[in-house]
């Protein structure tokens, strides 16, 4: 019998059927009235959302690529030197993308799985000063949240600008954009609030206006000078013709994401992380990755001793129709993936956590039945 796939990944997460109502309703024509006040309504939750009252929120029609391509292009000049440290995939796709346009990239490359050192950070901007700092707060390849505050705040103790990727972390773990000092920070439809791919949106404060005056690279379609003077118009618009649908539903994913609001989001999330941790120690798996208490949008899991990472993650969607995810770079076939932010309910890691059972005991691995649904069972009802 074929059913819709259970997705377990980081990203794109499921999505509620309030949203796929609001993308199937027919479209607001983008030059009016009716998406004007679409747009002033989702830049406004936004802004919440980021924890913000000083920054302008941009919405393009991309991926969070594109979002994290428009601040390189809006804020620099070729040659101008860039701090990315560097401890995964997506930090590392921060150094390609300045990398591309003709930055300077300095670093400090960590071990993946590793938490970056504030002290290590403020001393090699001490030592070489730069233009800004790229960050990301959410390694989705090792399930690592970075402490991008005390990193914020060293780089501005530096005098650089702070540049954040918080496309698979906003929402789904505490961000403050203006206690932080954050000048620019870049987030996607497809996470935590569970809309469809296709939408970028970027908080940019005045600091980053000034920069983005003086800086040279070139830049057309993601030119956040067009995007600002649309949406300064009586009726906001976007420049171009925007993913109409997609911004529909996702003004109903964060109306659904703000009904109970965002201290109670943040606390789903991280019982939701709690349950799949403990759930996974209880099948005697190691977790990977540091700072696990804060890890609250993916967990990465060694595989047994014996058994490829992605053979596991091939048979479980094979038997169950469960996604995981593999792992990324050097944790290919060592580590697997599974994401717990956005449209998920208890129910959903429960059973999550019984396929993964049965796929390790028919892949020969020792299991003890019911053990991880048990541990996850149990942090549910003290929370409930």
């Amino acid at each position: 019998m074929n059913r819709p796939e259970i997705i377990l990944a980081p990203g794109p997460t499921p999505i509620p059927p309030e949203v796929f109502l609001a993308q199937g309703s027919p479209l607001v024509y983008h030059r009016g009235p009716g998406f004007g006040d679409l747009m002033r309504d989702v830049a406004g939750r936004l802004k919440v959302l980021y924890r913000t009252e000083r920054a302008d929120v941009l919405l393009m029609t991309s991926s969070g690529t594109g979002g994290l391509e428009s601040a390189i292009q809006n804020l620099f000049s070729p040659g101008d030197e860039v701090f990315v440290p560097l401890a995964g995939f997506f930090a590392d796709r921060w150094k390609r993308l300045a990398e591309a346009h003709g930055l300077v990239v300095r670093s400090i490359e960590y071990e993946w799985g590793r938490r970056i050192v504030p002290d290590e950070v403020a001393a090699a901007l001490a030592e070489h000063p730069v233009k800004a700092v790229l960050l990301t707060q959410s390694e989705t390849s090792t399930g690592v949240i970075q402490p991008v505050e005390e990193l914020a705040r060293v780089a501005n103790e530096a005098g650089a600008m702070v540049v954040v990727d918080a496309v698979s972390s906003l929402g789904a773990v505490p961000f403050e954009f203006d206690a932080w000092g954050i000048d620019v920070a870049v987030g996607g439809s497809q996470k935590a609030l569970s809309a469809s791919p296709g939408i970028a949106f970027v908080a940019i404060t005045e600091r980053a206006w000034a920069a983005h005056e003086t800086a040279t690279l070139p830049r057309f379609y993601f030119d956040w000078s067009t995007y600002r003077r649309f949406a300064e118009l009586k009726d906001p618009e976007n420049p171009w013709t925007p993913a109409i649908s997609v911004m529909q539903g996702l003004q109903a994913a964060l109306e659904l994401y703000f009904q109970d609001g965002l201290d109670a989001a943040l606390l789903r999330h991280r019982t939701l992380s709690r349950a799949v941790k403990q759930g996974i120690e209880a099948l005697g798996l190691d977790l990977f990755g540091e700072g696990l208490e804060d890890n609250w949008t993916v967990t990465a899991i060694r595989a047994p001793e014996g058994l490829d990472a992605d053979t596991i993650s091939d048979r479980i969607r094979a038997d169950f129709g469960c996604i995981l995810a593999p792992g990324q770079g050097p944790l290919k076939g060592t580590v697997f993936r599974i994401g717990h932010f956005g449209y998920f309910s208890e129910l959903d890691i429960i059973r999550g956590l019984a396929a993964l059972e049965m796929t390790l005991e028919r892949l020969g691995y020792p299991v003890k039945r019911g053990s991880a649904v048990a541990a996850a069972e149990g942090v549910f009802q003290e929370t409930a």
